[in-house]
């Protein structure tokens, strides 16, 4: 039997060969069908987690919510500190505010466009209800969509308000270069079909009720990882741009996404506290697990158009992910 880091790894012990001769479908559908054997790994309905984000965000984390919550359950002591380096979108730790899975959170984002929505979020009040009632007030049409975004935003506020726009109408969420607006989107509804202002203003007003347990930082998530790296009561979501292996999401999805995969597994593994990791599966990745004695599990879900496909977790020891032994 084949073990890493003393756990087995269940699509080895099924089937006795490594998961590179599986293709990311064939992965997904071997899991699904482990399901009825065996009952483990079903692919989380998104429909059914709470939507806390204002962000309909490429690569985001929904389908992970009870991953990450079961995650930070089975530690032994609740957090002091959640730190999300890379948080883009932030639905885990909005999830871990909201639930109170950690006594406090830091977000850390490097996109300024991004940054300027959680600024003015997680700021003050009067900026929170500015948004909120901008965004409720604003008469989208295609018109008044490219003239709000091509304006030169004045304030903070206008900025956030300008990415959130961007964000609800543009394909995909996608703020990266070379994205467009939205043609004929859901039920022909065209740039409408992802703009819901009563849901965003809810959305927005509540996570100010949870504001003082975050705090947001505007910068590199490497440098947020140092600094915390000695807190052995912290716990750390690390969910970097998908480019390791050659991958290409990252490159195509967002505005920021460098980086040196090498030194990020270096980075976690100095690490005090607990963390879990999430990639794309590619083998880099793998051999960058491997190196370092982290445990993995793939995980089913559904990407781009209901498609399943594998994620990988990447963590120190990934027990709690499997429900019970495999026979």
């Amino acid at each position: 039997m084949k073990e890493h880091g003393g756990l087995k790894h269940p699509l080895i012990e099924v089937f006795g060969y490594p998961v590179d001769t599986f293709s990311p479908q064939a992965k997904a559908s071997i899991f699904m069908d482990q399901t009825t054997l065996f009952d483990i790994d079903k692919i989380v309905n998104v429909a059914k987690v709470s939507q806390r984000s204002p962000f309909r965000y490429p690569g985001g984390k929904t389908w992970l919510v009870p991953w990450a919550r079961g995650w930070l359950k089975s530690l032994s002591r609740r957090p002091a500190v959640f730190v999300e380096p890379f948080c883009g979108g932030g639905i885990i730790s909005l999830t871990a505010a909201f639930e109170n899975l950690a006594d406090h959170i830091v977000m850390v984002e490097l996109d300024d466009q991004i940054a300027s929505v959680w600024k003015v979020i997680l700021g003050s009040e009067d900026d929170r209800k500015w948004l909120a009632n901008r965004i409720t007030d604003f008469k989208l049409s295609h018109e008044t969509a490219c003239e709000t975004l091509n304006e030169t935003p004045q304030t903070i506020r206008d900025k956030a308000f300008q990415t959130i726009l961007k964000n609800r109408v543009y394909h995909g969420g996608i703020l990266a270069e070379g994205s467009g607006m939205i043609k004929n989107g859901e039920n022909g509804k065209g740039i409408s079909s992802r703009w819901y202002p009563e849901t965003l203003k809810k959305r927005i007003l509540d996570i100010g009720k949870v504001a003082e347990k975050i705090t947001f930082i505007e910068g590199d998530g490497m440098e947020a990882l140092r600094r915390y790296a000695d807190a052995d009561s912290a716990a750390f979501f690390i969910d970097p741009p998908y480019t390791a292996g050659g991958k290409k999401a990252g490159r195509r999805l967002y505005r920021f996404c460098d980086l040196n995969h090498q030194e990020l597994f270096h980075v976690a593994s100095s690490l005090k506290g607990d963390f879990l990791m999430t990639y794309d599966d590619a083998q880099e990745v793998r051999e960058l697990a491997i190196s370092h004695e982290f445990d993995t599990h793939y995980v089913p879900m559904k990407g781009t158009h209901h498609i399943a496909c594998m994620e990988l977790l990447v963590g120190r020891n990934l027990m709690w992910a499997r429900p019970r032994e495999i026979a």
